[in-house]
């Protein structure tokens, strides 16, 4: 037995014991289909036990799912006591969401949990990096955050959740006269002998520095020496527009002045994104954003990883660990 049950899974095992039916509780729930089976399949795991039988023309409760039924209910209707008590003082305040940099997917994700939730207030932040949002997750400054949680130290990812949302193709943005500038696709080995910006000396994007370093790992690529650290989207411009090193990104990356923006293929890297938030909040503006990615996410395929991808070992594992 666990000894901490999200109580988002006993609402979706809740939905589905009351309709009976998969497609009308996710419905019910705002989700997609495909997330709800995964609530329902990881309940099952952690709970040891089988709760709905299964086939093309209906679902039924087995025992334990009749077992658990009552407890469920109990359990949410006590939450939701507790809350309505203490006058739901996380829902009454402000979200804060770290959506990294503007123009990424996780402002997508933003913006349809606002649109599932219109009575909270889910505001923007720009940490730019996970490990710098993490600390602020940690100290109760910031609330959500995206990106590669297996970058995070161990002891740090012990007092955070995550749910993984996309497997996001990287990129790699060149200056507009560079080498391979006229290339629409970039193989990596031919980053050989380069010198590639990601990060390095910026301490609030280890992970994404860490990342780099086992993508070019034999590959005769290095990561660029630390630049001064620059603060704003204006001022990261000009200082790579004055150091001219390639720059390890993502597809989504925001345009930059005479420079251009190419995928990575021959393997196509993939950067591993989670939804990551500090462990116990509640929050209704929560549970909206962690629909909205999980719908996105299925709806848009995020976490299909294609045949030739690459991505950590240690990654792959937390990615399928939350699946």
């Amino acid at each position: 037995m666990p000894a901490h049950l999200d109580p988002r899974l006993l609402r979706a095992f809740l939905a589905v014991a009351e309709e009976l039916h998969f497609t009308r509780a996710a419905a019910r729930l705002y989700v997609a289909q495909q997330a709800l089976s995964r609530d329902i399949r990881r309940l099952e795991r952690e709970l040891g036990a089988t709760l709905f039988v299964r086939t093309t023309r209906q679902v039924t409760l087995t025992l334990d799912g009749e077992r658990l039924l009552p407890y469920a209910r109990r359990a949410l209707a006590a939450q939701d006591e507790l809350l309505s008590v203490f006058g739901r003082p996380d829902a009454e305040r402000p979200l804060l969401v770290d959506v990294n940099s503007p123009g990424l997917f996780s402002g997508r994700v933003l913006a349809l949990a606002r649109d599932l939730a219109p009575d909270c207030e889910l505001m923007t932040r720009f940490e730019s990096g996970l490990t710098g949002a993490a600390a602020e997750l940690l100290a109760g400054r910031l609330d959500a955050s995206f990106g590669r949680f297996a970058g995070l130290d161990p002891a740090v990812r012990a007092r955070l959740e995550q749910q993984p949302v996309r497997y996001e193709p990287m990129a790699v943005v060149l200056p507009e006269d560079h080498r391979l500038a006229g290339l629409d696709a970039i193989p990596l080995d031919a980053l050989a002998g380069e010198q590639v910006y990601a990060g390095a000396g910026n301490p609030r994007t280890l992970e994404w520095t860490d990342l780099a370093h086992r993508l070019f790992e034999g590959r005769g690529i290095e990561v660029a020496a630390p630049a001064p650290l620059a603060v704003g989207t204006e001022e990261f411009q000009r200082i790579m527009a004055k150091k001219r090193n390639p720059i390890l990104a993502v597809m989504d990356f925001p345009a930059m002045p005479k420079s251009i923006l190419r995928p990575l293929i021959d393997p196509v890297p993939l950067s591993p994104v989670s939804l990551v938030w500090r462990k116990g909040l509640m929050h209704r503006g929560m549970e909206a954003l962690r629909t909205a990615a999980a719908r996105l996410a299925a709806e848009e395929e995020w976490l299909k990883c294609p045949s030739d991808g690459w991505i950590p070992a240690t990654d792959a594992l937390i990615m399928m660990s939350r699946a």
